[in-house]
C-alpha cells in the first residue's frame, strides 16, 4: 500500500520524533496528533509542537482526553512518585488503556483526512516493558481498525506502522540522526520541568541516556540544573 496521508502520533519525545521522520521520508504526507492525557507536565506537548513544524508535519493537532481521571499511573497521578531506580515488572509509569485511547484518536482522524496508514513509535526492545507497546498489540489494533470503521468495511484497508518496534534504541537514534531529526527538540523524560530539562534518574532518561552512549553520539538533552547524570 502506497502512503498518501499518514496520522502519525507524536509525543515530544525521541521515538515518535523518529517516526514522524520515517513516514515523510516513506512519502508520507503527514498529520501529527499529540495528545494532552492529563500527564505530568506540558513539556513534551511543546516539544510536539516544535517537532512538527521542524520536521514539515501538514498539520499539528492536539487533541484532549482525561487519563488523569483514571489514575493508577505515576505519569498522572501527583500523589504516585515517578521511580528513579529499575523496578521489576510493569512499572507504575504505565498509563492503563493509554495508546488504545491515543490511536482510537488517530484512527478517527484518519478516517476523516482519508488516510489510510496510522504511525506510532512503540518500541518492544530497549522500553519499560509496557503492553501497549508490543506486537500483538499493533497488529490487534490494526485487527480492529479494519473492523471498526466504515473505510475498513468498504475495503480501504488501514495500516498501523511502527518502524521502530523491534529497533534499539541506538538504531532508532542513528536512523533519525540520518533524517535530519534533532534530538535537542525533543522530551522524553517523566519528571520534565517546565523548561522541559530532564531528572536523569527515571527509566525515560536511562534508556534515552544508554541509546545515545550505544549510537558513539553526543547526547542533546537538557538536564535540570543539579541532576544525577544517567
Amino acid at each position: 500500500m502506497s502512503c498518501a496521508r499518514a496520522v502519525v502520533l507524536l509525543s515530544g519525545g525521541l521515538d515518535s520524533a523518529t517516526c514522524l521522520a520515517i513516514a515523510r521520508s516513506r512519502g508520507c504526507e503527514c498529520f501529527a496528533l499529540s495528545v494532552n492525557y492529563g500527564q505530568r507536565h506540558r513539556a513534551e506537548l511543546d516539544a510536539a509542537a516544535r517537532i512538527a513544524q521542524v520536521l514539515g508535519a501538514a498539520e499539528h493537532r492536539t487533541m484532549s482526553i482525561d487519563l488523569a481521571g483514571i489514575g493508577g499511573s505515576a505519569l498522572t497521578d501527583r500523589s504516585i512518585e515517578v521511580p528513579t531506580a529499575p523496578s521489576q515488572g510493569i512499572p507504575i509509569t504505565y498509563v492503563p488503556a493509554r495508546n488504545t485511547q491515543l490511536l482510537a484518536l488517530a484512527l478517527g482522524w484518519a478516517e476523516v483526512l482519508e488516510a489510510r496508514h496510522l504511525f506510532v513509535g512503540v518500541n518492544a526492545v530497549d522500553y519499560s516493558g509496557y503492553p501497549d507497546c508490543r506486537p500483538e498489540f499493533i497488529h490487534a489494533f490494526e485487527r480492529l481498525a479494519n473492523l471498526a470503521t466504515k473505510a475498513g468495511v468498504e475495503g480501504r484497508s488501514l495500516a498501523v506502522e511502527a518502524p521502530l518496534l523491534h529497533w534499539s534504541k541506538a538504531a532508532i537514534i542513528r536512523a533519525g540522526l540520518e533524517l535530519g531529526v534533532d534530538y535537542s527538540l525533543t522530551v522524553s523524560c517523566y519528571r520534565a520541568d517546565e523548561r522541559g530539562r530532564a531528572c536523569g534518574l527515571c527509566d525515560s532518561c536511562r534508556l534515552r541516556a544508554e541509546g545515545f552512549r550505544s549510537a558513539g553520539v553526543a547526547d542533546p538533552t537538557r538536564y535540570a540544573m543539579g541532576a544525577d547524570l544517567p
